[in-house]
Protein backbone atom coordinates (compact mmCIF):
# COMPACT_ATOMS: atom_id res chain seq x y z
CA UNK A 1 0.00 0.00 0.00
CA UNK A 2 1.33 3.15 -1.02
CA UNK A 3 1.18 6.73 -0.04
CA UNK A 4 2.46 9.94 1.46
CA UNK A 5 3.62 10.92 4.65
CA UNK A 6 0.27 12.29 6.03
CA UNK A 7 -1.75 9.21 4.63
CA UNK A 8 -3.53 7.09 7.28
CA UNK A 9 -3.06 2.94 6.34
CA UNK A 10 -6.00 0.58 7.56
CA UNK A 11 -5.74 -2.70 8.63
CA UNK A 12 -8.68 -4.13 6.70
CA UNK A 13 -8.45 -7.10 9.33
CA UNK A 14 -9.51 -5.04 12.35
CA UNK A 15 -9.41 -1.28 11.58
CA UNK A 16 -6.21 -0.53 12.94
CA UNK A 17 -4.83 2.73 11.70
CA UNK A 18 -1.32 4.05 11.22
CA UNK A 19 -1.46 7.74 11.36
CA UNK A 20 1.81 8.55 9.20
CA UNK A 21 1.02 12.29 9.98
CA UNK A 22 2.30 11.80 13.30
CA UNK A 23 4.40 9.23 13.25
CA UNK A 24 6.90 10.16 10.83
CA UNK A 25 7.67 13.32 12.55
CA UNK A 26 8.00 10.82 15.52
CA UNK A 27 10.53 8.31 14.35
CA UNK A 28 12.25 11.36 12.12
CA UNK A 29 12.78 12.66 15.88
CA UNK A 30 13.22 9.67 18.21
CA UNK A 31 14.85 6.85 15.89
CA UNK A 32 18.28 7.61 14.59
CA UNK A 33 18.47 8.25 10.80
CA UNK A 34 15.07 7.63 10.53
CA UNK A 35 13.74 10.10 7.08
CA UNK A 36 10.23 10.12 5.40
CA UNK A 37 8.57 10.46 3.26
CA UNK A 38 7.29 7.41 4.32
CA UNK A 39 4.67 4.33 3.40
CA UNK A 40 3.08 1.66 5.38
CA UNK A 41 1.90 -1.83 4.38
CA UNK A 42 0.38 -4.47 6.58
CA UNK A 43 2.03 -7.75 6.25
CA UNK A 44 -0.73 -10.64 5.54
CA UNK A 45 -1.49 -13.14 7.68
CA UNK A 46 -3.44 -13.68 11.00
CA UNK A 47 -0.56 -11.72 13.93
CA UNK A 48 -2.25 -11.38 16.82
CA UNK A 49 -0.36 -7.88 17.10
CA UNK A 50 -0.52 -6.19 13.91
CA UNK A 51 2.66 -5.85 12.09
CA UNK A 52 3.32 -3.40 9.42
CA UNK A 53 6.50 -2.67 6.57
CA UNK A 54 7.50 1.20 6.44
CA UNK A 55 9.40 2.10 3.71
CA UNK A 56 10.98 5.23 3.81
CA UNK A 57 13.95 7.55 2.54
CA UNK A 58 16.22 5.96 5.02
CA UNK A 59 14.98 2.55 4.15
CA UNK A 60 12.79 0.21 5.37
CA UNK A 61 11.74 -1.23 8.89
CA UNK A 62 8.86 -2.99 10.65
CA UNK A 63 6.57 -1.93 13.32
CA UNK A 64 4.71 -3.93 15.15
CA UNK A 65 1.77 -2.24 17.27
CA UNK A 66 -0.57 -3.89 20.18
CA UNK A 67 -4.49 -4.28 18.13
CA UNK A 68 -6.56 -1.64 19.53
CA UNK A 69 -10.00 -2.46 21.49
CA UNK A 70 -9.56 -3.60 25.01
CA UNK A 71 -7.43 -6.56 25.44
CA UNK A 72 -6.38 -9.00 28.16
CA UNK A 73 -3.63 -7.90 30.49
CA UNK A 74 -0.94 -10.33 29.76
CA UNK A 75 -2.19 -10.45 26.41
CA UNK A 76 -0.72 -8.91 23.18
CA UNK A 77 2.53 -7.65 25.34
CA UNK A 78 4.84 -5.90 22.63
CA UNK A 79 6.62 -4.70 24.94
CA UNK A 80 7.75 -8.09 26.10
CA UNK A 81 8.68 -8.67 22.43
CA UNK A 82 10.66 -6.17 22.55
CA UNK A 83 12.60 -6.42 25.88
CA UNK A 84 13.37 -10.10 24.51
CA UNK A 85 15.16 -9.13 21.38
CA UNK A 86 16.86 -6.18 22.74
CA UNK A 87 18.34 -8.71 25.35
CA UNK A 88 19.31 -11.42 22.47
CA UNK A 89 20.52 -8.90 20.18
CA UNK A 90 24.47 -9.21 21.16
CA UNK A 91 24.10 -13.33 21.52
CA UNK A 92 24.33 -16.01 19.38
CA UNK A 93 20.22 -16.21 19.00
CA UNK A 94 19.41 -14.27 15.62
CA UNK A 95 17.24 -11.75 15.87
CA UNK A 96 16.36 -8.34 14.25
CA UNK A 97 18.08 -4.94 15.47
CA UNK A 98 15.76 -2.98 17.62
CA UNK A 99 14.93 0.75 16.77
CA UNK A 100 12.60 1.76 19.36
CA UNK A 101 9.56 0.78 21.47
CA UNK A 102 6.61 3.63 21.79
CA UNK A 103 4.34 3.34 24.71
CA UNK A 104 2.62 6.91 23.82
CA UNK A 105 -0.84 5.57 22.42
CA UNK A 106 -1.10 8.68 21.30
CA UNK A 107 1.56 7.89 18.10
CA UNK A 108 -0.95 5.56 16.41
CA UNK A 109 -3.38 4.42 19.02
CA UNK A 110 -1.03 1.59 20.79
CA UNK A 111 2.01 0.61 22.11
CA UNK A 112 4.25 -0.36 19.25
CA UNK A 113 8.38 -1.25 18.70
CA UNK A 114 10.11 -0.17 15.51
CA UNK A 115 13.31 -3.02 14.66
CA UNK A 116 15.17 -3.50 11.59
CA UNK A 117 13.53 -5.22 8.20
CA UNK A 118 15.61 -8.54 7.45
CA UNK A 119 16.28 -8.80 3.67
CA UNK A 120 15.71 -12.86 3.90
CA UNK A 121 13.31 -15.59 3.20
CA UNK A 122 10.49 -17.55 4.85
CA UNK A 123 9.29 -20.80 4.22
CA UNK A 124 6.10 -22.08 4.85
CA UNK A 125 5.57 -25.33 4.15
CA UNK A 126 8.28 -27.76 5.90
CA UNK A 127 8.67 -30.13 3.28
CA UNK A 128 10.67 -26.96 1.79
CA UNK A 129 9.04 -27.46 -1.85
CA UNK A 130 11.25 -24.34 -3.10
CA UNK A 131 14.67 -25.95 -2.65
CA UNK A 132 16.41 -29.18 -4.09
CA UNK A 133 16.29 -32.47 -1.45
CA UNK A 134 20.18 -31.64 -1.36
CA UNK A 135 19.90 -28.12 0.01
CA UNK A 136 16.89 -29.21 2.72
CA UNK A 137 19.00 -30.80 5.16
CA UNK A 138 21.52 -27.97 5.33
CA UNK A 139 18.50 -25.76 6.35
CA UNK A 140 16.95 -28.09 8.83
CA UNK A 141 21.17 -28.26 10.50
CA UNK A 142 20.75 -25.01 10.76
CA UNK A 143 17.28 -25.07 12.53
CA UNK A 144 18.68 -27.50 14.54
CA UNK A 145 21.86 -25.24 15.81
CA UNK A 146 19.72 -22.01 16.43
CA UNK A 147 17.88 -24.23 18.44
CA UNK A 148 20.80 -25.64 20.03
CA UNK A 149 21.93 -22.06 20.87
CA UNK A 150 18.96 -20.71 22.44
CA UNK A 151 18.88 -23.56 24.52
CA UNK A 152 22.24 -22.88 25.65
CA UNK A 153 21.45 -18.99 27.19
CA UNK A 154 21.74 -18.29 30.27
CA UNK A 155 18.78 -15.43 30.57
CA UNK A 156 20.53 -14.28 33.51
CA UNK A 157 23.48 -13.01 31.48
CA UNK A 158 21.50 -10.90 29.21
CA UNK A 159 19.20 -9.45 31.96
CA UNK A 160 16.16 -11.78 31.97
CA UNK A 161 16.46 -13.39 34.95
CA UNK A 162 12.71 -12.01 36.07
CA UNK A 163 11.46 -12.49 32.25
CA UNK A 164 9.07 -15.16 33.97
CA UNK A 165 8.12 -17.62 36.23
CA UNK A 166 11.21 -20.31 36.90
CA UNK A 167 10.35 -24.05 37.74
CA UNK A 168 7.49 -26.32 36.98
CA UNK A 169 6.97 -24.67 33.65
CA UNK A 170 5.48 -27.67 31.86
CA UNK A 171 3.39 -28.81 34.66
CA UNK A 172 1.88 -25.47 34.72
CA UNK A 173 1.19 -25.21 31.19
CA UNK A 174 -0.48 -29.22 31.41
CA UNK A 175 -2.74 -27.72 33.89
CA UNK A 176 -3.80 -24.46 31.84
CA UNK A 177 -4.18 -26.14 28.64
CA UNK A 178 -6.39 -28.79 30.59
CA UNK A 179 -8.61 -25.70 32.19
CA UNK A 180 -8.90 -23.73 28.38
CA UNK A 181 -9.84 -27.56 26.78
CA UNK A 182 -12.43 -28.10 29.76
CA UNK A 183 -13.69 -24.43 29.00
CA UNK A 184 -14.12 -25.04 25.16
CA UNK A 185 -15.02 -28.90 25.03
CA UNK A 186 -18.14 -29.39 22.98
CA UNK A 187 -18.29 -33.44 22.75
CA UNK A 188 -16.09 -36.05 24.76
CA UNK A 189 -12.94 -36.80 22.64
CA UNK A 190 -11.56 -40.69 24.22
CA UNK A 191 -8.01 -40.21 23.21
CA UNK A 192 -8.34 -36.30 24.40
CA UNK A 193 -9.22 -38.11 28.05
CA UNK A 194 -6.19 -40.98 27.60
CA UNK A 195 -4.23 -38.17 26.72
CA UNK A 196 -4.50 -36.08 30.03
CA UNK A 197 -4.72 -39.11 32.28
CA UNK A 198 -1.19 -39.71 30.82
CA UNK A 199 0.01 -35.84 31.31
CA UNK A 200 -1.85 -35.85 34.56
CA UNK A 201 0.67 -38.34 35.88
CA UNK A 202 3.63 -37.79 33.82
CA UNK A 203 6.81 -36.14 35.84
CA UNK A 204 9.12 -34.20 33.78
CA UNK A 205 13.02 -33.31 35.16
CA UNK A 206 12.87 -29.36 34.22
CA UNK A 207 15.19 -28.37 36.24
CA UNK A 208 17.37 -26.33 34.14
CA UNK A 209 15.90 -22.70 33.22
CA UNK A 210 15.91 -21.42 29.72
CA UNK A 211 14.32 -19.20 27.58
CA UNK A 212 11.77 -20.46 25.71
CA UNK A 213 10.66 -18.49 22.38
CA UNK A 214 6.88 -20.62 22.78
CA UNK A 215 6.18 -20.63 18.86
CA UNK A 216 9.20 -21.59 17.31
CA UNK A 217 7.85 -23.01 13.89
CA UNK A 218 9.48 -22.78 10.57
CA UNK A 219 7.41 -19.40 9.58
CA UNK A 220 8.84 -17.82 12.47
CA UNK A 221 12.20 -18.09 11.01
CA UNK A 222 13.87 -15.74 8.54
CA UNK A 223 16.12 -17.35 6.35
CA UNK A 224 19.65 -15.87 4.45
CA UNK A 225 18.14 -14.57 0.87
CA UNK A 226 20.60 -17.44 -0.36
CA UNK A 227 22.31 -19.31 2.23
CA UNK A 228 20.88 -22.07 4.85
CA UNK A 229 21.79 -19.46 7.88
CA UNK A 230 18.91 -17.99 9.78
CA UNK A 231 19.22 -14.41 10.64
CA UNK A 232 16.02 -13.80 12.40
CA UNK A 233 13.33 -15.43 14.86
CA UNK A 234 10.34 -13.52 15.14
CA UNK A 235 7.45 -13.17 17.06
CA UNK A 236 8.23 -13.89 20.58
CA UNK A 237 4.81 -13.05 21.77
CA UNK A 238 4.76 -16.32 23.94
CA UNK A 239 7.98 -16.31 25.00
CA UNK A 240 9.07 -16.93 29.02
CA UNK A 241 11.56 -18.53 30.83
CA UNK A 242 10.82 -22.67 30.72
CA UNK A 243 12.80 -25.64 30.21
CA UNK A 244 15.22 -25.44 27.03
CA UNK A 245 13.47 -29.01 25.38
CA UNK A 246 9.89 -26.95 24.88
CA UNK A 247 10.91 -25.36 21.72
CA UNK A 248 12.19 -28.34 20.08
CA UNK A 249 9.91 -30.51 21.21
CA UNK A 250 6.92 -28.30 19.53
CA UNK A 251 9.02 -28.07 15.75
CA UNK A 252 9.06 -31.94 16.21
CA UNK A 253 5.77 -32.29 17.05
CA UNK A 254 4.13 -30.13 14.65
CA UNK A 255 6.54 -31.65 11.63
CA UNK A 256 4.66 -34.93 12.74
CA UNK A 257 1.13 -33.32 11.91
CA UNK A 258 -0.49 -34.34 8.67
CA UNK A 259 -1.05 -31.39 5.84
CA UNK A 260 -4.43 -30.46 5.90
CA UNK A 261 -4.32 -26.67 5.20
CA UNK A 262 -4.60 -25.53 8.84
CA UNK A 263 -1.29 -26.81 9.52
CA UNK A 264 1.34 -27.68 7.43
CA UNK A 265 3.32 -30.70 9.18
CA UNK A 266 5.42 -33.54 7.21
CA UNK A 267 3.17 -36.43 8.10
CA UNK A 268 3.17 -39.51 6.42
CA UNK A 269 5.92 -38.40 3.69
CA UNK A 270 9.08 -39.94 3.19
CA UNK A 271 11.79 -37.75 4.43
CA UNK A 272 14.18 -39.86 3.30
CA UNK A 273 12.88 -39.51 -0.57
CA UNK A 274 12.89 -35.46 -0.02
CA UNK A 275 15.87 -34.52 1.66
CA UNK A 276 14.55 -34.01 5.30
CA UNK A 277 16.20 -35.75 8.26
CA UNK A 278 14.51 -38.10 10.46
CA UNK A 279 13.37 -36.83 13.70
CA UNK A 280 16.35 -39.11 14.93
CA UNK A 281 18.81 -37.58 13.26
CA UNK A 282 17.33 -33.94 13.53
CA UNK A 283 17.64 -34.84 17.51
CA UNK A 284 21.00 -35.78 17.21
CA UNK A 285 22.13 -32.69 15.46
CA UNK A 286 20.10 -30.75 18.06
CA UNK A 287 21.70 -32.48 21.18
CA UNK A 288 25.21 -31.63 19.58
CA UNK A 289 24.56 -27.70 19.54
CA UNK A 290 22.50 -27.71 23.11
CA UNK A 291 25.11 -29.60 24.88
CA UNK A 292 22.01 -31.66 26.45
CA UNK A 293 20.79 -35.24 27.00
CA UNK A 294 17.80 -36.70 25.78
CA UNK A 295 15.48 -37.63 28.17
CA UNK A 296 14.06 -41.10 28.33
CA UNK A 297 11.10 -39.43 28.37
CA UNK A 298 10.75 -38.18 24.90
CA UNK A 299 7.79 -39.35 23.71
CA UNK A 300 6.41 -37.46 26.71
CA UNK A 301 7.43 -34.08 25.67
CA UNK A 302 6.01 -34.94 22.20
CA UNK A 303 2.83 -35.87 23.56
CA UNK A 304 2.25 -32.53 25.81
CA UNK A 305 2.68 -30.27 22.25
CA UNK A 306 0.21 -32.57 20.55
CA UNK A 307 -2.42 -32.10 23.63
CA UNK A 308 -1.64 -28.14 24.03
CA UNK A 309 -2.11 -27.93 19.73
CA UNK A 310 -5.48 -30.41 20.41
CA UNK A 311 -6.98 -27.57 22.84
CA UNK A 312 -5.91 -24.84 21.27
CA UNK A 313 -8.12 -26.08 17.76
CA UNK A 314 -10.85 -27.07 20.30
CA UNK A 315 -11.09 -23.62 21.30
CA UNK A 316 -11.25 -22.61 17.20
CA UNK A 317 -13.76 -24.97 16.89
CA UNK A 318 -15.50 -23.49 19.74
CA UNK A 319 -15.47 -20.26 18.28
CA UNK A 320 -17.08 -21.05 15.06
CA UNK A 321 -19.91 -22.81 16.67
CA UNK A 322 -20.33 -19.46 18.73
CA UNK A 323 -20.25 -17.26 15.49
CA UNK A 324 -16.62 -16.54 15.57
CA UNK A 325 -14.27 -17.76 13.37
CA UNK A 326 -14.33 -18.30 9.99
CA UNK A 327 -15.93 -22.04 8.54
CA UNK A 328 -13.29 -22.95 6.75
CA UNK A 329 -10.17 -22.64 9.46
CA UNK A 330 -13.04 -23.52 12.36
CA UNK A 331 -13.67 -27.08 9.87
CA UNK A 332 -9.89 -27.51 9.05
CA UNK A 333 -9.27 -26.67 13.02
CA UNK A 334 -11.78 -29.46 14.40
CA UNK A 335 -10.58 -32.19 11.99
CA UNK A 336 -6.91 -31.26 13.23
CA UNK A 337 -8.13 -31.48 16.37
CA UNK A 338 -8.91 -35.27 16.76
CA UNK A 339 -5.76 -35.94 14.58
CA UNK A 340 -3.38 -34.26 17.15
CA UNK A 341 -5.50 -36.19 20.34
CA UNK A 342 -4.91 -39.36 18.64
CA UNK A 343 -0.92 -38.58 17.87
CA UNK A 344 -0.55 -37.57 22.00
CA UNK A 345 -2.35 -40.73 22.93
CA UNK A 346 -0.08 -42.93 20.64
CA UNK A 347 2.68 -41.11 21.67
CA UNK A 348 2.30 -41.09 25.61
CA UNK A 349 1.21 -44.83 25.51
CA UNK A 350 4.64 -45.68 23.59
CA UNK A 351 6.15 -44.29 26.34
CA UNK A 352 4.52 -46.28 29.15
CA UNK A 353 4.99 -49.42 27.27
CA UNK A 354 8.52 -49.20 27.56
CA UNK A 355 9.37 -48.65 30.87
CA UNK A 356 11.01 -51.01 31.97
CA UNK A 357 8.61 -53.43 34.45
CA UNK A 358 9.92 -54.83 37.45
Amino acid sequence: MSGKAGRQVSDSEGGALLDLHRLVPYLEECLGDFRGPATARKFPGGQSNPTFLIEAASGRYVLRRKPPGVLLRSAHAVEREYRVMKALGQTAVPVPGMGLLCEDETIVGTPFFVMDFLDGRIFWDPALPDLTPEMRGDYYGEIARVLGELARLDPAAVGLADYGRSGNYVGRQIARWVEQYRASETVTVPDMEELIRHLSGWQPTDAKVALVHGDFRLDNLVFHPIEPRIIGILDWELSTLGTPLVDVAYFCTMLRLPRNGYVKGLGLLDRDEIGIPAETDFIRAYVQSSGLTLPDDWNMWLAFHAFRFAAITQGVKKRHLEGNASSADAARAAAMMVVAAALGRQLAEEHVSNIPHS
